[in-house]
């Protein structure tokens, strides 16, 4: 398996795991996360299922805006 095929693998996997969104900025991954704690649980998974740091498969990781009211 490749290495952006690895990436993809690890990316799809976090995206059915947890209520997450994948943005892509010029072609890179970059998580968009509801919390502190789901990105600290989305980087134990990560860890935990592919031995690799959270920013190892996406480019950045960035918290959701609340809804504009």
């Amino acid at each position: 398996m490749s290495a952006g095929c690895e990436q993809d693998y690890m990316i799809e996997r976090v995206s059915e795991a947890f209520a997450c969104r994948v943005l892509w900025c010029e072609g890179r991954p970059c998580l968009e996360y509801g919390s502190r704690e789901e990105l600290d649980r989305i980087s134990a998974y990560v860890k935990t299922e592919f031995g690799k740091e959270l920013l190892d498969v996406f480019f950045t990781a960035v918290e959701s805006l609340p809804p504009e009211s």
